[in-house]
């Protein structure tokens, strides 16, 4: 599915009136959302450009896991370890150069132990050199419209331009976690074993929090430290971006202060369950007599807490169509109201084509539906028709009758 459009909450108030937030952030740039709607919950220096430092791995796995869904690779390909690949500095899955590792494992030492030598091996297994790559990972940010980054190589070593904002890592991230939640299995590693080595996920909120299951952490000395971290509670999925602290304790505890912030003020509302018709409308002259109608999208809802008890919905649409009908085609919508404010309108459609009847049917159905006629308005237009119709007699009569008299007159 397409990344949701990102929206943007306003400042809220709690019950008695007072603005809430969840207080300083010490960090350059943080930026809160909501996973399933997109909406940024609050943002703090969000469009700063900083070095994005192992940040940029989740690009780098984006486009794996785009690839491994386009069937292009698949998880138990051998990928070859180049000495380019082996010589890769940086925190290091130690692969061995020359040998074959499965992409699985691959994945689990960028996701669990950020290997950058571990980025290289993939990112030449998928585009064929590190440059193809990088070339491919600047195309995918320019479509998801992260207009402040730039990539330079797939593990984000320090290399001049290399840039992007909390703004663009939330979009990356944000897009990552909807279309390949799967990932998630290995974000949520606490600890990897490889060559005989042992090493533990550096996101260590996976170990403070239980309802914390990725994502990715990063440093590079002349940003900082660098947490994005996603927590699920209660059905509703948060992400927090936080770049540019000053050690992995203090991004830890401003990630986990925005998680905790969003999940105490915040409620993903689900009014009806997904995929279940909200109107059913009659057809006339259709091959059948009714249609459900579903909305267009999910029809999650976010809504601050303290208002979780004044939202109403609307559903809006005609009793009755008449055939034909195409599968997708609007017909009517869903309002969401808080108290009497409108907030979202989502269209309602058909799931379905529904051709027009056979003759027989269409003709009977249209002999049964002449009760419906408004005789009233019926008998005024005879009689109107009526009235013209003796007008036309009548000047038509006496056109006749001259036309007769002067030609007695000769």
């Amino acid at each position: 599915m397409p990344t949701k459009s990102i929206n943007s909450e306003p400042g809220q108030t709690n019950g008695a009136g007072i603005e809430t937030s969840p207080g300083q952030i010490d960090a350059r740039g943080a930026v809160l959302m909501e996973v399933s709607t997109g909406t940024i919950l609050f943002e703090h220096n969000a469009d700063e450009v900083i070095e994005p430092a192992s940040f940029t791995k989740i690009m780098t796995l984006y486009l794996v896991f785009q690839a491994l869904k386009q069937g292009v690779i698949h998880m138990d390909d051998e990928v070859w370890v180049s000495e380019t690949a082996w010589r890769t500095g940086g925190s290091k899955m130690f692969v061995g150069v020359g040998n074959k590792v499965p992409l699985e494992e691959l994945l689990k030492g960028v996701a669990v132990v950020s290997g950058n030598d571990a980025c290289v091996a993939l990112a030449e297994h998928l585009a064929g050199s590190v440059d193809a790559f990088v070339d491919a990972m600047n195309q995918k940010a320019k479509e998801l419209g992260m207009t402040q980054t730039h990539f330079m190589n797939p593990h984000g070593l320090p290399d001049q331009g290399q840039v992007t904002s909390a703004r663009d890592m939330a979009i990356l991230d944000l897009s990552y976690l909807q279309h390949f939640p799967e990932s998630l299995r290995f974000h949520s590693m606490k600890e990897f074993t490889y060559n005989g080595i042992n090493q533990y996920n550096r996101n260590r909120l996976l170990l403070k929090d239980s309802s914390v299951d990725g994502l990715k952490t990063g440093y590079v000395g002349a940003a900082g430290y660098h947490l994005s971290a996603t927590a699920e509670r209660n059905g509703m999925r948060l992400l927090a971006v936080v770049m540019g602290t000053a050690s992995p304790s203090v991004r830890e505890r401003e990630a986990l202060k925005l998680l905790n912030y969003g999940f105490r003020y915040y409620t993903l509302v689900q009014p009806f369950p997904q995929g279940q018709p909200l109107k059913q409308v009659n057809v006339w002259k259709g091959k059948k007599n009714v249609l459900d109608l579903y909305p267009a999208e999910n029809p999650s809802f976010l809504i601050r807490l303290a208002q979780k008890n004044l939202l109403r919905w609307e559903v809006q649409a005609p009793e009755e169509i008449t055939a034909p009908v195409t599968a997708q085609q609007q017909i009517g919508k869903v309002v969401f109201y808080v108290s009497d404010d409108p907030q979202k309108t989502i269209p309602l459609i058909s799931h379905e084509d529904l051709p027009l009847a056979n003759w027989f049917k269409r003709t009977w159905q249209t002999l049964i539906s002449v009760h419906k006629i408004d005789w009233r308005w019926l008998t005024g237009i005879l009689g109107g028709f009526a009235f013209l119709v003796i007008v036309f007699l009548f000047v038509s009569s006496r056109r006749s009758s001259s036309r007769r008299s002067r030609s007695f007159g000769r």
